[in-house]
């Protein structure tokens, strides 16, 4: 299923809203801490009334599984958030127990699916690579990767799920922190995302690389605030050329007299949200400088207008009379200063951890680890490999043996030397050492060292074999 929310699908055009004012900005914003403070308390209050009575916010579709994403920013550990205080049917727990069944997330899984549960996962304060024994979400997302157009993920056509595939795999860390994909991945996927940029500064849903006529076409609000977002997460410095288009056409768009984005279905919450949380995600405050407009609005100004109070929930339209769960959980995760996801709060449950994960393999169970190959010339090599362990651990020579044969895509590795037994790779898919240029590996993000076959490999490791110094 598109992350595209499906609000779209119900909404028409509505007419073009006045032009920015260019006038002297006033010199405060008037979102106050304690408007923001407020919101966020109710926010949270009305999120925490979505909670299903068997303590799910996720089930079949979209459902309302992006909460907690909008929880971990406002401060609130999906830990704690428990229907009518049974601490058995916490929300992390039974969103945990959803992603580890086998039957999740469908018959016809798309990208999304896994990017959107990542970023979730993370977000709840669940390891997304070690959800289960048998369930590790970023090899979930590397299986999409596509060999014959390096750097996208899914099908290209739907350049939506490389933006949160960059989202995913550089937002949801380790639960120490560190970056899980190596360099030359992030490299390869930013790449891309500057490709697709519009002429106007922007992003849409779809693929624009290599089609003027895509390229002049108007550009999304959403979609824009997620690109930047993902460019900033995966390393890219907001003073970065592109980033600076980004906000220069985001500032186009801005309408004075209420801090609004002028999106192209229209004025609404999701859109604003979408917007400033990329903002928040490359560390540009939304509420100063270039998005303080003329009559002293920001974009968070008119997110907390739509704001129900006390009840918490946001309205989608201006118009509208009930609150909306979708927007409901935009408004709150920007107002909040989220970016696409957050580390989870340190629980105020006695007793609950800050981060869950399975600790080891299970022999006999079978299961997925991501793989990167990068043998230095360009070509790079990136899947998902299923392999059956024998124990509470594998070995790098193990995954590698597995991923000539059990690999998606297929082509990651194809020959491997020595061919068993123990000692460092001496070649891998015809490139050997020589010199000081040798295969070295990386876990989770950790400094490349000399790939042996012998190296530990455990649950939910992202590994990345070089060729190089």
């Amino acid at each position: 299923m598109s992350l595209q929310m499906s609000r779209r699908c119900a909404l028409t055009a509505l007419a073009a809203l006045g032009a920015f004012a260019l006038t002297t900005p006033p010199a405060v914003a008037t979102a106050t801490p304690a408007q923001i403070a407020t919101s966020k308390t109710n926010g949270v209050t009305y999120l925490k009334s979505l909670q299903a009575a068997d303590g799910s916010y996720a089930g079949s579709g979209l459902s309302n599984e992006w909460a907690f994403s909008a929880f971990a920013a406002a401060g609130t550990a999906a830990v704690d958030v428990t229907p009518g205080g049974d601490p058995s049917k916490n929300a992390r727990t039974v969103y945990r127990n959803l992603l580890s069944t086998s039957g999740w997330p469908s018959a016809s899984p798309v990208v999304t699916d896994y990017e959107r549960a990542a970023l979730n996962a993370y977000a709840a304060g669940i390891d997304p690579a070690r959800v289960s024994a048998s369930r590790n979400l970023i090899a979930d997302v590397y299986g999409y990767w596509q060999p014959a157009e390096t750097g996208y993920f899914g099908p290209s056509a739907n350049f939506n799920g490389t933006v949160f595939a960059a989202l995913a795999l550089n937002g949801a860390r380790t639960t120490a922190g560190q970056v899980r994909v190596p360099q030359a991945l992030r490299d390869a996927v930013i790449t891309r995302l500057r490709a697709n940029q519009h002429n106007d500064g922007g992003w849409n849903y779809g693929k624009a690389e290599g089609n003027a006529t895509q390229l002049a076409a108007a550009s999304d609000i959403d979609m824009t605030g997620a690109a930047m977002a993902a460019l900033c997460v995966s390393g890219v410095p907001s003073t970065d050329t592109d980033l600076v288009q980004a906000k220069a056409f985001l500032k186009s768009k801005l309408i004075a007299s209420s801090g609004a984005f002028n999106a192209l279905f229209g004025v609404n919450t999701d859109s604003n949200g979408w917007a400033v949380s990329g903002l928040n995600a490359c560390g540009v405050n939304a509420q100063t400088g270039d998005f303080l407009t003329s009559q002293g609005k920001t974009p968070v100004d008119f997110l907390i207008a739509q704001q129900f109070n006390p009840g918490g929930g946001f309205k989608y339209l201006p118009s509208d009379t009930s609150p909306s769960a979708y927007a409901s959980i935009d408004g709150l995760r920007a107002v909040a200063g989220g970016g696409f996801t957050s580390a989870p709060p340190v629980p105020v449950t006695a007793g609950a951890p800050q981060w869950v994960g399975e600790s080891s393999l299970t022999s006999g169970t079978a299961t997925k680890l991501a793989l990167t190959v990068d043998d230095g010339t360009g070509a790079l090599k990136v899947c998902s490999v299923a392999l059956t362990p024998t124990g509470s651990t594998t070995t790098l020579g193990a995954v590698l043996d597995a991923a000539v044969t059990a690999a998606t895509p297929s082509g990651c590795v194809t020959a491997v030397t020595p061919l068993s037994g123990t000692g460092a790779v001496t070649s891998l898919n015809g490139t050997a050492n020589s010199g000081a240029n040798t295969w070295k590996v990386s876990i989770d993000g950790s400094t490349f060292t000399t790939a042996a076959r012998e190296t530990t490999v455990g649950v939910g490791d992202t590994i990345a074999v070089r060729w190089g110094v």
